[in-house]
Parts: structure tokens; sequence; C-alpha cells
């Protein structure tokens, strides 16, 4: 039997003291609003990036999005090629230009192994096209 150490209470905090900035850059723009998705957050709160892969940015406005739950509203915002891989936590800020896009509330793997979801809160609810976001874009994620 497996064990998510975070969901049966092994682990408290986030246990990443120090991680570089993962970077990537958008590969296609979405302009996609949902209300009744039904994305399911994983319970494992992190997620290696790694160099090459392309992944799907979706912003929320929900509140209570959080690791295990189920999310409904979903605005798309890109798909981004990863640059420079690294560890992407729960609660990391994903910025373009500039611009908070949201905080990392989780990840969803509807489509996986293809990509995951990386699920963000953010103030606005808005599409990728909405917030003019264009083929090469860079996308960083920060702790």
């Amino acid at each position: 039997m497996r064990v998510e150490p975070y969901s049966v209470g092994l682990v408290q905090r986030n246990p990443f003291v120090k991680r570089k900035k993962i970077l990537g850059e958008v590969v296609a723009v979405m302009d996609l609003k949902l209300t009744t998705r039904r994305l399911v957050l994983i319970e494992p709160r992190s997620r290696a990036l790694k160099r090459g892969e392309i992944h799907e940015l979706i912003v929320t406005d929900e509140e209570g999005a959080k690791p295990g739950a189920e999310v409904n509203r979903a605005a798309y915002l890109c798909m981004f090629e990863v640059k420079d891989g690294g560890v992407i936590v729960v609660g990391d800020r994903v910025v373009s230009k500039g611009v908070i896009l949201g905080s990392v509330v989780g990840f969803d793997e509807t489509h996986a192994p293809n990509h995951v979801n990386i699920v963000l809160k953010g103030e606005k609810f808005l599409t990728g096209a909405e917030l003019g976001l264009d083929i090469g874009d860079l996308i960083e994620i920060v702790q």
C-alpha cells in the first residue's frame, strides 16, 4: 500500500528549503473558461518538472482550491515548455512579463503522462488570450 506523506500527516510543512527558479516558454496560448470542469487535485504537493516537458497552466478563483480538492472554475492560460527544470511546490508563484498569474494550488493528472495540469489560484478569472500571453513569453515559477 502506498502512503502519501502529506495526506496522512507525516509531513506537516514544506520540506524544500531552497529551490532554483523554473523557467519555461509559452508554446500555446489558450482561450477557454469552464465552470463545471471537475479537476481533481492530487494529494502530492510537489512535482518535478523536467527540461523539454510541456505542461498546462490553468487558473481558478475558487476558495478552497488545494491538494485533494475538486476545482470547477477553470480559466485556461497556456501550455509551456520547461526550459530550465526543477521542483514545483504548492504555494509557488507563476509569473509572466512581470505579472503574477497566480500561486500554485495543486496538480491534476487527467492528461498524464502527456502533461500535467498545474492549477493556480489567481485574483482574476482570465484566460491566456485575455491576459495577452503570446508564443515565446517567459514563464517563471518561483518559491
